[in-house]
């Protein structure tokens, strides 16, 4: 296998391993080399890529570029189309895909499509504006024809019949992944799921420990829970999972979620192997640091009780902390927030939805 070969390999088994959804969809693409663009494209069933494009990139960004292409592949059987110029509709739904695998975590390469003007945005929200900029710019633009809707594809061409039992075939893995509690940030832009209810906060806990306490991969040994399906992926090697979580002293803190949270927490790190969490208890300056290994009890005095100050758990982190991949904040988010997102996941426990300048809330609920 060549070098490049090795590489797209890699990094398609550590997509299936960090996030399973996009890397099950991204290991029935059709790969071709196609050193006559410029990057990479996908039409719905194959994903075409320049080489030296590929060479080019990190490991992490080429896991993104295999997520857009699954991604791709999966909408290609949607009928939302609905007449809209082919290229910009297309050009649309890039924005749409890669602002969603952005909030996800995934490392976007520069190439790829992305203006955070379209944060949160619909595809077809983002083809409006779109329009309107061309329409604005007096820039030539092909119009709208109720003749190119999807559905008016001949079911019998064997492109067309490939597209949809691809996009079948997608649509059943993220329902199957959705009932797994496996649900990636914002994939409701894309699918009308049949699901109904609030996501699990338990679920989403488990999912964002899950997601960073695998640290290394080798492919000796392979990994067994694939071998009788004739798959060789990479061996998870499981270093030491280091976690911080921070707890908001300040007089509004609510001890009951606590306690669920807490306990929560103790339970899902008795199912890693190998941790270490620092725990820090802060209102507007840190009040405690706990060290906590295997097999402790994770347990926290709430001291304090004056304003919330959120720089001063940030700052310590970066004084004194190394190696941290994930905070987990329990808080009401009510306090000072810090001017620069950390270089590290964030994500915020709290008992109701609100806004905060970066990372991700789990809504922590009786």
């Amino acid at each position: 296998m060549s070098n490049l070969g090795n590489k797209i390999s890699q990094a398609k088994a550590k997509l299936l391993m960090e996030y399973p959804l996009f890397g099950t969809i991204a290991s029935r693409l059709e790969l071709i080399q196609n050193d006559d663009i410029q990057s990479f494209k996908s039409n719905g069933i194959r994903l075409e890529y320049n080489s030296d494009f590929l060479k080019s990139l990190e490991p992490s960004q080429m896991e993104f570029v295999f997520a857009n292409g699954a991604m791709h592949a999966s909408l290609a059987h949607e009928a939302r189309k609905n007449g809209r110029s082919g290229w910009l509709w297309q050009l649309s739904t890039d924005y749409a895909i890669n602002d969603m695998l952005v909030e996800n975590g995934l490392n976007r390469p520069d190439e790829a499509s992305y203006n955070e003007r379209f944060s949160g945005l619909y595809a077809e929200e983002i083809y409006e504006e779109l329009k309107e900029d061309i329409l604005r710019d007096e820039l030539e633009y092909e119009a709208d024809s109720q003749d190119e809707t999807t559905s008016s594809k001949n079911p019998e061409n064997n492109e067309d019949l490939n597209e949809q039992l691809f996009g079948e075939f997608a649509k059943a893995v993220f329902e199957a992944e959705i009932k797994n509690g496996e649900v990636p940030i914002s994939i409701g832009r894309f699918f009308a799921l049949g699901y109904n209810g609030k996501i699990n906060w338990r679920d989403e806990l488990r999912a964002a420990l899950d997601r960073f306490h695998k640290d290394d991969y080798t492919l000796l040994p392979p990994n067994k829970k694939f071998l009788h399906l004739g798959i060789y992926l990479p061996s998870c090697i499981s270093q030491r999972f280091k976690l911080v979580v921070a707890i908001d002293s300040s007089g509004s803190v609510d001890e009951k979620l606590l306690c669920k949270f807490l306990s929560e927490l103790n339970f899902l790190t008795n199912t890693i192997s190998n941790y270490q969490i620092e725990l820090l208890v802060s209102d507007d300056k840190i009040q405690t640091h706990k060290t906590f290994y295997n097999g402790d009890i994770l347990e926290a005095e709430v001291k304090g009780g004056g304003a919330t100050d959120f720089r001063a758990v940030f700052e310590f982190i970066e004084n004194e902390l190394q190696d941290v991949k994930l905070l987990l904040y329990f808080t009401d988010l009510d306090g000072i927030f810090p001017k620069d997102e950390p270089n590290y996941e964030m994500k915020w426990i709290a008992p109701k939805e609100s806004r905060v300048p970066f990372g991700d809330i789990i809504v922590l609920e009786d």
